[in-house]
């Protein structure tokens, strides 16, 4: 079931949303399970709909995790065998994500290797199991370390299944949600939370339908014609990575953003996913601010239990390129995400380098002038836009063609209806002849979208900014990085519950609507 299709959104939701709060009124005991039970189902149901096979593996999964987590913060104290029931339970987390994601990949790799012709049956990936189970490594390891505390079955179903968050996240944390459960508050109904929540939902929804989903055709073009061999042009080929770095960005900050929103509805606060990520000035910067929950997983189960920086630089700069590599390798199972998840790690290793250096010469690296901000956001903008050509290619060729399009070594080539005013260039070797019948790229629709899509990602504040004191995510608060007079004009322009903004959001809402004729999955589906 999609968050935007007409089912979920008319249907389940608004279904959902009264079941809870009328069961919720009715048990004035908060300890009473109905609630609960309510979205468990509700849960159940949303995750099933999509193929109802999936349901038994998810359970299971559950189940062991539940229990394995109860023997270690309840039951076993002896050291010994504490570490062996936390390293099989580990074991069978891996192990079930490693069969269903990566043996076809490993198998297929072994065989071309070593020349043999080993074959498994075929292996349908679950859908979000690398979600749910990161979710349950973290509640083991923290049950581990004596960290948790014990909630009971269904709150723990829920922790893992709910359905705002379970197909693509946020990754949550058993400690960020399962108190909110706790507390009277979050089962009554409030008509200030559902305006809210709504309202983020419905940003969400049109980043995805109207910002990712459009300028998705234009990338989808390019690779598909590099794919087949067919040399891009150099505006073809920009239009193909920035095309992409884009609609992954809306489509991805717009699933996370309809999670909250979604949750919100339900008096719970899920964590942000997502800062402004294309307004980093550094790699570093770039990674607190994409993907943040699972920076943050990455930071706290892998790097810091490598060792982090604690045992010298080289093994710090080493501990952080293997953590980035099996961040490339959750995502899927090929070699171009390894290779973005290892040039992600080299990105790191050079950017704290830069800043040890600077740091050693005396610098203040929070009073940069704007020239080397600036500098920074260029480089760091370009540089992962190049990652993002390995993360969409299917292979390697597909990636080299197209980068070496990119970076003019099939000669560059602008958009003709630039001729007039650039003519000068013709001096320069530059044409324009930069869009091709063979491609089939719209160049004024595609070079235009693509610009007014950067002047959002880079100009404009987030959506949790434009909420403003309302914060429906779990965040510290967002710094705007901008001049005072922009920061003002800003703010003024937040939202807020009144008719004007009640005006703009179902305008929003019917676009979005309108759109849903071609409704398309979240890209992070398939992770």
């Amino acid at each position: 079931m999609l968050f935007n299709s007409f089912e979920f959104i008319l249907l389940f939701l608004p279904i959902t949303l009264i079941g809870f709060f009328v069961i919720g009124k009715s048990n004035k005991n908060v300890k009473q399970q109905l609630p609960i039970l309510w979205l468990v189902f509700a849960s159940l149901v949303f995750y099933g709909r999509w193929k109802p096979l999936n349901l038994p593996l998810i359970l299971l999964s559950i189940a062991v995790n539940y229990y394995l987590g109860y023997l270690l913060s309840n039951i076993i104290t002896k050291p010994t065998v504490k570490k062996i029931v936390f390293g099989l339970g580990i074991a069978l987390n891996l192990g079930l994500i490693s069969y269903f994601k990566y043996s076809n990949f490993l198998i297929s790799n072994i065989n071309q290797f070593v020349g043999t012709n080993f074959a498994l049956p075929s292996v349908v990936i679950p859908l979000a199991i690398s979600f749910f189970t990161f979710q349950q490594i973290a509640y083991l390891v923290d049950a581990y370390r004596g960290e948790t505390k014990e909630y009971n079955l269904s709150k723990y179903i829920l922790f893992v299944c709910f359905f705002p968050q379970l197909i693509a996240g946020p990754i949550v944390h058993h400690r960020e949600v399962l108190p909110q459960f706790e507390t009277a508050s979050v089962y009554k109904f409030s008509q200030r939370t559902l305006s809210i929540g709504l309202t983020v939902f419905i940003v969400g929804l049109f980043k995805k339908v109207i910002f990712a989903d459009r300028i998705a055709e234009y990338s989808n073009l390019a690779f598909a014609a590099a794919s087949q061999g067919i040399d891009l042009t150099f505006s073809e080929s920009w239009v193909g990575a920035l095309g992409y770095t884009l609609q992954l960005y809306f489509d991805f900050s717009g699933y996370s953003d309809m999670a909250i929103g979604a949750a919100y509805m339900f008096n719970i606060r899920l964590p942000l996913n997502f800062n402004s990520p294309y307004k980093a000035i550094s790699i570093v910067d770039f990674w607190r601010r994409w993907h943040i929950t699972l920076s943050h997983f990455l930071r706290d189960y892998l790097y810091i239990p490598l060792g982090g920086s604690r045992k010298g630089e080289f093994r710090r700069y080493s501990n952080l390129f293997i953590t980035m590599l099996l961040g490339g390798l959750w995502h899927g199972a090929g070699w171009t995400f390894i290779f973005w998840g290892g040039l992600h790690g080299f990105y790191l290793v050079i950017n704290h380098l830069y800043r040890s250096i600077r740091q050693g010469l005396g610098h203040n690296l929070k009073n940069d002038n704007w020239l080397l901000r600036g500098t920074g956001w260029i480089v760091t903008f370009i540089a992962v836009v190049i990652s993002w050509v390995f993360f969409k290619a299917n292979n390697f060729e597909t990636a080299t063609s197209m980068l070496m399009s990119m970076f003019g070594f099939n000669g560059v080539e602008l958009p003709d209806f630039l001729a007039p005013y650039l003519s000068f260039l013709r001096n320069f070797g530059v044409g324009f002849l930069g869009f091709t019948v063979n491609v089939g790229i719209s160049q004024k629709y595609s070079t235009f979208g693509i610009m007014i899509l950067l002047i959002v990602a880079w100009f404009t504040p987030n959506t949790q900014q434009w909420m403003g004191k309302y914060n429906p995510a779990l965040t510290e608060s967002i710094e705007y990085n901008q001049p005072q007079w922009q920061q003002k004009f800003w703010q003024s322009l937040s939202w807020r519950p009144n008719r004007i903004w009640t005006v703009i959001i179902a305008g929003l809402t019917s676009l979005s609507l309108l759109c849903f004729s071609r409704v398309s999955e979240f890209l992070y589906f398939q992770f």
